[in-house]
């Protein structure tokens, strides 16, 4: 087990709440032991099939799909930090995914998760460079703030966006096009960003909004890892544009409204959060109305 540097991982989420430390250490012990009776000793020895066959391995307990992704993301954040700090060469988490479930909307976060992912801490502000701070605090403000997919965060250009008019064209499913609000704190935090994106972004991509570490245009993985970072809890970057439904019709927002800004065909697909935010103001009558 020492060869799998459990505690010092532990000892790398400073960021964390205790009890997600410990869930992050609890599932990487686990998946060691599990790889322990295949004989793979070595972390290093791990590729993406074996990730494969964890997975399916935990299928056949029935675990809950929330559960699958949970223990995924804590494989990937530890995988990235022995790149990072431990010299390894490969992530065999890149490219894998957990298995499609029951089609259940995932989690909506609540404000205390929210606050934790967006607002930077002292010990984040001194973790990396300034370039990717700010650059995930933009990333993170646009997927909540305006509930974009992933894929359309992705390819946003300088051009698709209007500080000034606070606003963003957004090519959506099936190359619609649709104009988006930008949330002051997405505003602020694309300014911070802008001045440092040709530190980061190769010349090469052109007008290109978001970069990686190696200089090319930010791929859906690397916003997986932005969160997995960031976020107290594993959490799947659609569930950001999940909250951002769920909180607006929460607010009183016009179902329409709602499917505009989301970029949905048809109401129907916009509906199902309604179901959601109908559930929380169940949820809120039965724990606090005394007779409920």
């Amino acid at each position: 087990m020492d060869a799998w540097s459990i505690d010092e991982f532990s000892d790398s989420l400073t960021a964390l709440a205790p009890n997600t430390v410990a869930s992050y250490a609890s599932d990487m012990r686990s998946f060691a032991e599990w790889c322990a009776r295949s004989e793979v000793t070595d972390p290093e020895a791990v590729d993406r099939r074996t990730i494969r066959r964890y997975l399916a391995y935990m299928t056949t307990l029935r675990l809950a799909r929330r559960t699958m992704a949970r223990k995924t993301a804590t494989l990937r954040r530890y995988y990235g930090w022995r790149v990072a700090h431990r010299g390894a060469t490969a992530d065999p988490t890149v490219g894998v995914s957990v298995p499609a479930g029951d089609g259940r909307l995932p989690r909506v976060l609540d404000r205390g998760e929210l606050e934790e992912l967006l607002v930077v801490t002292p010990e984040q502000v001194a973790e990396g460079p300034e370039w990717r701070r700010r650059r995930d605090d933009a990333v993170l403000e646009l997927l909540y703030g305006s509930g974009l997919r992933v894929s359309e965060l992705c390819s946003l250009t300088l051009g698709a966006i209007s500080l000034d008019q606070e606003a963003a064209t957004v090519w959506g499913k099936g190359s619609k096009e649709r104009r988006v609000p930008l949330s002051e704190p997405a505003v602020l935090a694309l300014r911070a960003w802008l001045p440092l994106r040709a530190e980061v972004v190769d010349t090469e991509h052109g007008d290109v909004l978001f970069g990686n570490e190696r200089g090319k245009p930010l791929m859906p993985r690397d916003v997986r890892r932005i969160i997995d970072r960031r976020s107290p809890v594993p959490t799947h970057p659609h569930a950001l544009r999940h909250s951002f439904a769920t909180h607006l019709l929460d607010g009183g927002a016009d179902l329409r409204a709602v499917q505009e800004l989301l970029g949905h065909s048809d109401v129907a697909t916009t509906q199902r959060y309604t179901h959601v935010s109908r559930e929380r103001l169940s949820a809120a009558y039965r724990d606090a109305h005394p007779r409920a």
